[in-house]
């Protein structure tokens, strides 16, 4: 227990109205107000601003910087945008004031979760800013920090999984390559786009599962699996959302859930093109990152969707000039009598791999199919063909050229970001209706080719220096409009200088952090970062090639995209600087 605090004599109080005393972090505020006497702290604790500064009227206290206003007795703000301020204990003895340092309420972890989800359900970036701060700093594990965001977001959107809970899980997947501030940046864009995302779009309640009686047989996974697979054929939500709350009633595996709901994606090509896949990746993503939590809203949120999903073999870009869809159809009827291997190594297989990248990249795509196909008739992982198809995918950003119109970066991100979930998706199971994606994939490259004429020229290192620029030069650079091809030059020489790659991506992530990027640059740095880690333990000239192409790409595309006015992360690092008891009203 704290020692009290002596303030000052009881008439002296009630003449000055207000005294400051030592005590808390920041000084105690005693406040004499309609013959009773009350203790709060004397930081304002939405911003800072000394309450002592404030003003008293019928038992609140005001701020007079933003207005915020406390409830003396207790310290609760009326303000959902505050936060509530801390109380103190008071004592009179023989005519003087003492005060016990000791708040009523401490602040604890349970209490920041709370404060999180009101910032989550009134959308409230400052709130929502400072949980996040306060959770990190406390060591609370930041998966546990997501998980608040991915429950309230596939709740509390009617519509399910959209760009807010993809964000959300791809800043997860980054954590590790960020530094502390850089965590807390990542953590707090991923659960704004939530919020932002799911302000007054209404609760989603789940239906039922189908009834399951004891007495009775009970349905195979197999048999759902095949349900599930007709009712998206004929985009009927409801019935598919009670099916796979059977299945997973019934425990179906994630491989088992991943199947059933890939495959009926994959009946299809490149829906919603390439978002579909994306999403559902991403879902799997967080269900592994959070132990199988929540798995009925996290899976189901994912439905909605789908009754209006675009279909690709429907639109006119993939049945001319040139046909795409009858060429696809008969390699997947190859496709189901191919034994689909998932771990075949690639040295093992006749295959050109530098080859089919260009073939990928090629003006062939009846070509780029029949190679695909033959490469698994050999027993080519699919696994290893869906990394290199998203390698072509990084290559068509890389080469991206600046006189293509501003918005065909998101076409080129579009592809790229469908080849990394494909990829990931099948690293976690292998199946040959999912390696028909495979080849969605490697269309949409080729539908891309336009937007590599002219091609963006591959930056050469310049004379090797004795010094390596230190990182954070490359966030200068980026203070600037119309930097891309700059950015690609900038990186060719650090990595040729021998820069560290790990501290890159760091200050990568700062660089779109601190901006008010949009949905697909979110999604271009963990991809890029993702696709990188899974080529560096092999050394190889592919390996090689692919690393510092999808550095590349990822500089230029965040390049094209900044600078922005940057308040989302404003207010992000103004919780920081409160959480480090800095005066933001001082000078």
């Amino acid at each position: 227990m704290s020692e009290k605090v002596h303030v000052c004599s009881e008439k002296q109080l009630k003449e000055e109205g207000v005294k400051v005393v030592k005590g808390g972090k920041h000084g105690i505020a005693v406040v004499h107000h309609e013959n009773s006497i009350y203790a709060v702290d004397n930081r304002c604790p939405h911003l800072g601003f000394p309450l002592h500064m404030g003003s008293t009227c019928d038992g609140i206290l005001t701020c007079h910087w933003h207005h915020a206003r406390f409830d003396l007795k207790s310290g609760g703000t009326l303000d959902p945008w505050a936060d509530d301020v801390p109380t103190y204990p008071v004592e009179i003895k023989d005519g003087e004031v003492w005060i016990t340092p000791e708040p009523f309420d401490k602040q604890t972890v349970v209490k920041l979760k709370k404060r999180l989800k009101d910032g989550l359900e009134q959308n409230i970036s400052l709130v929502i800013a400072k949980a996040v701060v306060g959770l990190v700093e406390a060591g609370v594990d930041t998966k546990s920090i997501a998980k608040i965001g991915v429950e309230f977001g596939t709740k509390h959107r009617w519509n399910g999984w959209r760009s807010g809970l993809t964000i959300l899980t791809a800043m997860t997947n980054i954590l590790p390559y960020l530094d502390k501030n850089g965590k807390i940046l990542a953590l707090y864009q991923g659960l704004v786009h939530v919020a932002r995302e799911s302000a007054g779009m209404g609760t989603r309640f789940l239906l039922d599962p189908l009834p399951l009686n004891e007495a009775a047989e009970q349905p195979e996974i197999s048999q759902l699996a095949k349900w599930y697979r007709n009712n998206i054929e004929v985009r009927d939500v409801q019935g598919a959302e009670r099916v796979l709350l059977t299945a997973i009633k019934l425990g179906a595996t994630p491989e088992e859930l991943s199947d059933m709901m890939m495959t009926a994606i994959t009946d299809h090509f490149y829906m919603n093109i390439g978002h579909t896949l994306d999403f559902h990746n991403k879902a799997f993503e967080m269900l592994e990152q959070l132990q199988e939590e929540n798995r009925e809203y996290i899976l189901t949120s994912l439905i909605p969707e789908l009754s209006s999903a675009s279909r690709s073999e429907e639109s006119h870009s993939w049945q001319a000039p040139v046909n795409l869809v009858g060429p696809l159809k008969k390699a997947f009827a190859l496709l189901e009598n191919i034994d689909i291997n998932k771990e075949q190594a690639n040295e093992s297989i006749g295959l050109n791999e530098d080859h089919l990248v260009e073939q990928l990249l090629s003006d062939d795509p009846v070509e780029t199919v029949n190679l695909l196909i033959e490469a698994l008739q050999k027993g080519k992982s699919p696994v290893r063909l869906a990394q290199l198809v998203a390698l072509a995918a990084g290559e068509r950003v890389a080469r991206f050229h600046v006189q293509n119109e501003f918005r065909d970066w998101d076409t080129v991100l579009h592809t790229f970001t469908h080849a990394h979930a494909v990829h990931q998706a099948l690293r976690r199971s292998t199946t040959p209706e999912l390696t028909r994606a495979v080849f969605h994939g490697a269309m949409s490259i080729y539908l891309d080719r336009f937007l590599n004429i002219p091609s963006a020229r591959r930056p050469k290192a310049n004379q090797p220096s004795q010094q390596v620029e230190e990182p954070k030069a490359f966030l200068d650079l980026l203070d600037k409009q119309q930097q891309t091809d700059e950015a690609a030059k900038w990186v060719v020489n650090y990595l040729a200088n021998g820069g560290d790659v790990k501290e890159f991506f760091n200050i990568l992530g700062h660089a779109l952090l601190r901006e008010n990027a949009d949905f697909h640059t979110f999604q271009m740095y963990e991809g890029a970062i993702m696709e990188h880690r899974l080529w560096e333990g092999e050394d190889s000239e592919i390996s090689r090639r692919a690393q510092e192409t999808l550095i590349i790409a990822a500089s230029r595309y965040l390049a094209a995209h900044a600078p922005t006015s940057r308040d989302t992360s404003h207010t992000a690092k103004i919780a920081i600087r409160l959480h480090r008891g800095e005066k933001l009203f001082e000078e």
